[in-house]
């Protein structure tokens, strides 16, 4: 088993806390950016309008476009769960605490590193074996140490069938007992932690649903990219049209709702009404209770050779 306790650089932390893989692990496909026609967008700032009285907001925010900003409740990171000194999580309590906000915690259960990667079967095989326990044990344990609310999501968009997760796609029995088990961990040690269980939003998900004791929040990942909605939806798609399909499929189990992956791409005709919506308490999705943004460009390649579409709110002429 790979060690939790693996070395980083100072200079790395922020990367590591707030969510991005090596780029020079990643394959050749991943970093194909392929043109995304936006010819037409003109806006310098995409992050979605606060509304009083709204949904609240969060967001995944390597590059800091959210660090001032006042009305932000939630910070979210990913966290892989080897390779990785947990100490710097504090870094993250920290940068929370001093702004207010939660922590939203996604644990994916692999190595951001692709030559330590394990397959699906494999990792499938050693986090029955038990092998792995020990990697969420420590997590936890540091949870329980720090000052802001948590909330821990793990192995997320588990009924995803594009392969690019090495625990998505698995048996639903096999997925509901791995989820279960890193969960009691969590409890276990964290006792205060809250958790979130969060497909993609995908038809076949309830299959995968582990019981009303272990989900206190379901998560939803909503992304807006134009020109896959010309190919694929026929044209345009809102937020709300977005949401829909999962919002119909979870909203049985009447569990608050995150959209825990928000992010859009487009002319600023598509854009506009994503910013002005995203965070709008609409009658059609009571249980809708907060929105995190996906703030960085995709870390995988879209289908239609559309390349890693930037969800930043800003633009970065380095990325």
């Amino acid at each position: 088993m790979k060690t939790l306790a693996k070395k980083i650089s100072t200079a790395a932390i922020a990367l590591l806390l707030f969510g991005a893989a090596d780029l020079s692990h990643r394959s050749a496909a991943q970093n194909a950016i392929a043109p995304v026609n936006t010819a037409a967008q003109t806006i310098a700032d995409k992050r979605p309008v606060i509304h009083a009285g709204g949904i609240r907001f969060g967001a995944y925010d390597p590059h800091g476009d959210f660090g001032a900003q006042q009305n932000v409740t939630t910070e979210h990171l990913f966290l892989p769960w080897e390779d990785v000194d947990l100490e710097t999580l504090r870094v993250a309590d920290a940068y929370a605490l001093a702004r207010g906000r939660n922590l939203l915690i996604t644990v994916e259960p692999w190595s951001w590193d692709v030559d330590w990667r394990l397959t699906s079967a494999e990792l499938r095989r050693k986090l029955f074996r038990g092998e792995y326990d020990a990697n969420m044990r420590a997590i936890a344990r540091l949870i329980a140490q720090l000052q802001s609310p948590v909330i821990v999501r793990w192995g997320q968009e588990m009924e995803d069938d594009s392969g690019r997760f090495s625990w998505s796609g698995w048996n639903p029995a096999d997925y509901i007992a791995a989820y279960r088990r890193m969960m009691d961990i969590v409890r276990q040690e964290a006792p205060k932690t809250k958790l979130m269980w969060s497909p993609k939003g995908k038809p076949g998900l309830n299959a995968y649903y582990p019981g009303d004791t272990y989900v206190d929040f379901v998560g939803l990942s909503v992304f807006g990219l134009e020109p896959y909605d010309r190919i694929v939806h026929n044209g345009p798609r809102t937020f709300a049209e977005a949401l829909r399909p999962g919002y119909d499929l979870v909203a049985r189990y009447h569990k608050p709702v995150w959209v825990a992956e928000l992010g859009y791409e487009g002319s600023d005709g598509y854009v506009k009404p994503w910013m002005e919506t995203a965070t709008l308490r609409q009658g059609d999705f009571p249980e809708l209770q907060e929105v995190v943004y996906f703030n960085d460009r995709d870390v995988h390649a879209w289908p239609f050779n559309l390349g890693r579409p930037d969800w930043r709110v800003v633009d970065d002429a380095s990325n």
